[in-house]
């Protein structure tokens, strides 16, 4: 769940949405449609953003970045990405 603490959490929390449109278009309308309806979802999102933004850097350092970290997002965004799948699957739409 996004942090309320955290002003940017929501903002995070929609590029992670968007992104996950784009990468995932077998549930895009199931995503348009459970956006800000659930708790759960926004925190995949966010967490989903705050992974790809890393793994982006990462690749960008290549050089410099340790290759087992850099596998590990990969294998992180994987993952957030099929809770995402599951998650707009196992739902019935409102």
């Amino acid at each position: 769940m996004p942090n309320d603490d955290d002003p940017d959490a929501k903002d995070r929390a929609r590029r992670g949405l968007l992104r996950l449109m784009l990468k995932l278009p077998v549930v895009r309308d199931r995503l348009r449609m459970f956006a800000g309806t659930s708790p759960a979802l926004e925190a995949l999102c966010e967490a989903y953003e705050d992974a790809i933004v890393t793994l982006a850097r990462l690749q960008r350092e290549s050089s410099q970045a340790d290759d087992g970290l850099l596998q590990e997002y990969i294998v992180v965004c994987r993952e957030i990405e099929g809770e995402v799948v599951e998650y707009c699957l196992s739902r019935t739409i409102p």
